[in-house]
């Protein structure tokens, strides 16, 4: 089972795959998990082994946190590429979430204007107003689409709500091209079910609906890190850049992170 769990608010910096030297941001608990999503390849875990027992980091705290981060990374010489809202679960939960998007631009605009702004988001709350209206603030607005088989989403990302992906791409449009897409790709099993989604059947509907999305990038990417179910196994590195061929054959930016 695996046992990362992110500080709060600030963690880092970290050297992500898919993003250069990252300032974490953390909305959620620091001792525990929160998430619209339970996915099998979370490296938080399972949501009921991580249960949180300590309350969201506050707006104030978030922002008093990050401005002495960024501070301190000035002094020490190393600028972050990207602050990037990530960590024990789900950003886009905060209710302040629009707030602290506000106050993190302008941070990053006194302190590090070269850095990007980035979310990690599932797309589960995209349909509420105000998260709709941050996600566009941001540089780098970078939405999961694991698959548009609603039975693969119930299998391996575990939505804990309502989920209709046909409303949820519907709303990805709505951004105009302002959207990341993120994608893992994988093999294995769980549950005796085939959770591999490097697949025909799969990857041409999932192509075609991102080609529908318009995004100005699709990152995709496999397993990297500890999963808490087993029998998971990573996409071959060719299995990856067919799948990016294929996007920029259509005149779609994308990447693999292996």
């Amino acid at each position: 089972m695996s046992t990362i769990i992110y500080p709060a608010p600030i963690f880092g910096p970290v050297r992500s795959r898919r993003l250069g030297i990252s300032l974490g941001i953390n909305l959620l608990p620091a001792d525990g998990k929160v998430c619209t999503f339970d996915c099998i390849y979370c490296e938080c875990g399972f949501n009921v082994d991580r249960r949180a027992k300590s309350d969201l980091p506050t707006r104030k705290e978030v922002r008093d946190a990050l401005e002495a981060q960024l501070k301190k990374m000035k002094v020490e010489g190393e600028l972050p590429d990207v602050l990037t809202f990530a960590g024990n679960g789900e950003p886009t939960i905060h209710p302040d979430f629009l707030n602290i998007i506000k106050d993190t631009i302008e941070l990053r605009n006194q302190h590090c204007p070269e850095a990007k702004v980035s979310v990690l988001s599932n797309a589960t709350l995209i349909m509420r107003p105000q998260v709709f209206e941050a996600l566009k603030l941001v540089d780098n607005n970078i939405i999961k689409l694991d698959s548009v088989n609603p039975e693969y989403i119930k299998t391996v990302d575990r939505p804990n709500g309502k989920y209709d992906i046909e409303e949820l791409v519907a709303r990805m449009k709505d951004f105009d091209g302002h959207i990341i897409v993120q994608t893992m790709f994988m093999h294995g099993e769980f549950e005796g079910k085939d959770v591999g989604n490097v697949k025909e059947e799969l990857i041409a509907p999932w192509i075609a609906v991102v080609k529908e999305i318009n995004p100005q990038q699709v990152m995709i990417y496999t397993i990297d890190r500890e999963t808490p179910a087993h029998g998971l196994r990573k996409a071959s590195h060719e299995e990856l850049d067919n799948i990016v061929a294929r996007l920029e054959k259509l005149g779609i930016k994308a990447s693999a992170s292996y």
